[in-house]
């Protein structure tokens, strides 16, 4: 069974990858050579879910719980 999820870079792709994985309950760890670009992919991801939030299709307590379930690093 998967428990953790690790990806490699924080880009659209790799930011994508870390959200989609996290809103369905798996522990993510995104990974990036620099510590700007994962601040970066998170405020993507957080701006992601308050659009869905707007459109009434993510719950306030559904974004705390995605963000809660990733872990960033710039150290491999």
């Amino acid at each position: 069974m998967i428990k953790l999820i690790g990806v490699v870079g924080s880009g659209q792709m790799g930011s994508g990858i870390t959200q989609v994985a996290a809103s369905v309950g798996y522990k993510v760890i995104m990974m990036d050579v620099s510590a700007q670009a994962v601040q970066k992919a998170m405020t993507t991801i957080e701006s992601s879910c308050d659009r869905l939030i707007k459109k009434e299709k993510m719950t306030a307590a559904a974004k705390a719980s995605l963000i809660g379930n990733i872990s960033t690093g710039t150290d491999v």
